[in-house]
C-alpha cells in the first residue's frame, strides 16, 4: 500500500496549490498563534476552500477551548482536527464526541518508552501522530524541524492508523519510512525555505520521495 503524505503548515496560495499540484493526501492549517505558520479565519477559510475537496484537510489546534474549535470548524469544515497539546484521553473523546470530527491526536516521541502513551490514546482519537519531543523550553510543541530515533517504532503495531513526524525532509523521508514502517509521514519545516514559507518544489519532492519508499530497505 502507498505511503500517505501530510503536508502541514499551509499559509498561502502558492502553498495550498502546490500541495494540491504534488497530490499530498492531506494538508495541516496550523491555528496555533505562537507557530510562524499561523493562519487566522480569514485566511484559514479562503485555503480550505481552495484545497477542499482535493486533500483531506486538517485543522491543528494546542489545548483548544470548545468555543476555540466551534469557531474553527465553522471557518473551515476540515475533514480532521489535530491536537498538539496536552489534552488527556477524556478530552480528546469528548471533542470527538461533541464535534463529530475525526481527531488525530499528536504525542511527542524520544525513547522506546514514550511509545506507550500511544496506546492510552488509542481508544479515544481516530488517528495518531509520533512527533519529537520539543527542545526543553519551547513556546510551541512541533515544527522545529528535530527528528528521533525511528528504529524505536519499527515492528510496532497499533490499533488505529498512525503518522511520522518531526525533521522529515525529501532527503530523508524514504529513509524514515524504510526504517519505522511508517503509514503516513507528515511535514512542515522540512519542505521549507524560510520558517512558515513553504517551497513547492520541496514538497514535490517530499511526495514523490514518500511515494517510492519502501518499507525495510535501510533495516
Amino acid at each position: 500500500m502507498a505511503v500517505l503524505v501530510k503536508i502541514c503548515g499551509i499559509n498561502s496560495v502558492e502553498a495550498a496549490d502546490a500541495v494540491v499540484r504534488a497530490r499530498a493526501d492531506f494538508a495541516g492549517l496550523n491555528f496555533h498563534p505562537k507557530s510562524p505558520r499561523f493562519v487566522g479565519p480569514e485566511q484559514a477559510q479562503s485555503l480550505a476552500a481552495r484545497m477542499r475537496g482535493r486533500v483531506k484537510l486538517v485543522a491543528l489546534t494546542v489545548d483548544p477551548t470548545d468555543e476555540m474549535l466551534a469557531g474553527i470548524l465553522t471557518v473551515t469544515r476540515p475533514d480532521f482536527i489535530q491536537l498538539h497539546g496536552a489534552e488527556t484521553p477524556a478530552r480528546v473523546a469528548a471533542i470527538h464526541s461533541r464535534f463529530q470530527v475525526p481527531v488525530i491526536k499528536v504525542l511527542p516521541v524520544a525513547e522506546p518508552d514514550d511509545l506507550a502513551n500511544l496506546a492510552v490514546y488509542e481508544d479515544a482519537a481516530d488517528m495518531m501522530m509520533s512527533d519529537a519531543r520539543p527542545p526543553s523550553g519551547a513556546e510551541r510543541t512541533g515544527g522545529h524541524g528535530a527528528a528521533f530515533d525511528w528504529q524505536i517504532l519499527r515492528g510496532r503495531k497499533f490499533t488505529r492508523p498512525w503518522m511520522l513526524a518531526g525533521g522529515l525532509t525529501p532527503e530523508n523521508v524514504a529513509r524514515a519510512i524504510a526504517i519505522s514502517e511508517a503509514p503516513i509521514v507528515d511535514t512542515a519545516s522540512g519542505v521549507e525555505r524560510a520558517p512558515g514559507v513553504k517551497d513547492a518544489e520541496k514538497i514535490a519532492a517530499f511526495v514523490t520521495a514518500a511515494r517510492n519508499a519502501q518499507y525495510g530497505a535501510a533495516a
